[in-house]
């Protein structure tokens, strides 16, 4: 029979639970272990590699960014989940980490941004012999000096431990914890000649969460890199037309495409050193979305007097791009869409050295440090695409990977298990669900609008004849709270609105560079030898 707790007395309740907790961690620290040795290991050395290229898509408000972390993070990274599952399924080493295959991205996304076209780029386990003549070797990396190593930068500032510190593109992470598990392959044979490779984009589907899709795979050559063979980055931001004058915005935007010097639209980071921050723009045009949200709730006059709820996106194309530079350039796009800057502004915050003037024929005062202004909300923004040659890749998905003359049959079952209906099927759910949740706040809007009264329109100026000058005042002869748009329906909201040009300026680049050199960054070096002295001690 269960005690009856209602009776028991505080100290009696603490006594329960202490003795409680004693029993668990006793039963634990005598349960036993999974033995790894309940199959034959799993020897990647015996089995062929080639290297390969994945184009995959993920909901970056589910993750922590891309680029996989040594410190831990409130969230996983899109990198680490998708390597766990490239382990899982035996197509890769754990031990040797992001180094051993030859891990590379194409565009490093941070917290909150999605993509639909993430491309990577690495050595895998085949079903075919002879195409890894120049894979690079299996590593054995030491667990013990891996955990070394782990242990000597755990005692660094979380801030500093960055992919950064081993180059922007490479990890030493070992993913011990995969590697004791026992293996889903216990086969140490040699394979046989195979007339289909591996289905990549379904092994991995099927072990990855639905916020990490695997589109496509393409065969690569062995030089080639995601990073540095992609010949441009599409980048879409989606916001709506709500307080903004759209054709203002493209205005403005039309001055981005060429190259530029965008010192004043990203976020510098100290620690990269970048002293060089032209970029080229190929493309930078807005363009409607459809079908709009507006449509999936019923209109209601007392909302507003205007379409203002359509969907619209900035499509942004370029070679490469600086850090935080989409969001920075959209939150002053907002700014022009509402009319609290001119389109010029964009120009004038490239106007770094007079060149922008010297280009245009047009007069803009040089701004040669960033003011300061919040960069636009990270929900709306997604890589988009990632674009190669064609003669460096050739997407495919499973159905298209047996060789000529096995037209699609293969002994797993035949090409509909392959065929890729299913992710359609899988994201066509989720868009579904996506239309019905915007149908719902849709509605509840119109419903609150019954009751509440719509608060006054201010933006955009071009529309409503109002400057930051002629605010109205209320009732009580105080200003209104206004609020600038931030995208992804946030906003920054103040009474008294400051000209970007008149607000305080941030250090110059070549002092917040020095400054980090003879700080964190000589700090970081110090750190750096030491280990590599203890490293080369222990070698002797």
């Amino acid at each position: 029979m269960s005690p009856n707790y209602d009776t028991w007395s505080k100290e009696e309740l603490i006594a329960r639970l202490t003795d409680v907790e004693q029993r668990l961690k006793s039963a634990s620290s005598h349960r036993r272990k999974p033995s790894p040795s309940t199959g034959r290991p799993f020897h990647f050395e015996q089995h062929p590699r080639r290297k390969i290229a994945v184009k995959f898509c993920y909901s970056g408000w589910e993750y922590n960014g891309l680029a996989f972390q040594d410190d831990p993070t409130p969230l996983p990274t899109v990198e680490e989940v998708l390597f766990r599952a490239f382990a899982k399924a035996r197509l890769v080493d754990p031990n040797t980490g992001l180094d051993g295959c030859g891990w590379e991205r194409c565009g490093r996304t941070d917290v909150g941004v999605s993509a639909a076209g993430q491309v990577v780029s690495l050595w895998v386990r085949s079903a075919f012999s002879g195409l890894d003549a120049e894979a690079p070797p299996h590593l054995q990396l030491a667990y013990a000096s891996l955990k070394e190593g782990t242990e000597n930068k755990s005692g660094r500032e979380s801030s500093e431990v960055t992919l950064d510190d081993a180059g922007d593109d490479a990890s030493t992470f070992p993913f011990t914890d995969l590697a004791d598990s026992s293996p889903s392959n216990n086969s140490a044979e040699l394979p046989q000649v195979a007339n289909h490779e591996l289905h990549y984009v379904s092994i991995l589907n099927r072990i990855l969460p639905p916020t990490i899709r695997v589109l496509a795979w393409s065969p690569v050559s062995a030089s080639f890199s995601a990073r540095f063979n992609c010949q441009y980055r599409h980048y879409k931001y989606f916001f709506t037309s709500h307080d903004l004058d759209v054709s203002l915005m493209q205005q403005a935007a039309d001055y981005l495409v060429g190259e530029h010097d965008f010192r004043n639209l990203c976020k510098l980071d100290p620690a990269k050193q970048i002293t060089d921050f032209h970029r080229r723009i190929l493309s930078a045009r807005i363009n409607a979305v459809t079908p709009s949200p507006s449509r999936l709730y019923p209109s209601d006059p007392r909302l507003s007097t205007r379409d203002d709820d359509k969907l619209y996106v900035l499509d942004l194309v370029g070679s490469a791009f600086l850090y935080h530079q989409v969001r920075h350039i959209m939150a002053i796009l907002f700014l022009v869409g509402t009319g609290l800057e001119p389109p010029s502004v964009l120009p004038t915050l490239m106007n770094v050295d007079g060149s922008e003037s010297a280009k245009t024929g047009l007069e803009f005062p040089v701004v040669d440090r960033k003011p300061e202004y919040q960069m636009a909300d990270a929900l709306p923004l997604v890589l988009w695409d990632c674009a190669f040659s064609d003669s460096d890749v050739r997407w495919q998905a499973d159905s298209s990977t047996n060789t000529d003359g096995d037209n699609g049959s293969n002994p797993d079952g035949g090409p509909e298990k392959h065929s890729g209906t299913g992710l359609i099927h899988q994201l066509h759910s989720v868009y579904q669900r996506s239309l019905i949740h915007t149908a719902l706040e849709g509605h509840f809007l119109s419903a609150a609008a019954q009751y509440h009264p719509h608060p006054p329109q201010y933006f955009p100026f071009s529309q409503t004849g109002l400057s930051a000058d002629t605010m109205p005042r209320l009732s009580n002869n105080t200003l209104p709270v206004i609020g600038v748009p931030l995208g992804g329906g946030t906003y920054r909201r103040g009474v008294k609105y400051v000209p970007l040009l008149s607000r305080k300026r941030l250090d110059h680049v070549d002092v917040v560079n020095e400054r980090w050199r003879n700080g964190k960054g000589s700090r970081r070096g110090e750190a750096r030898k030491i280990r590599e002295t203890a490293a080369r001690n222990g070698d002797e």
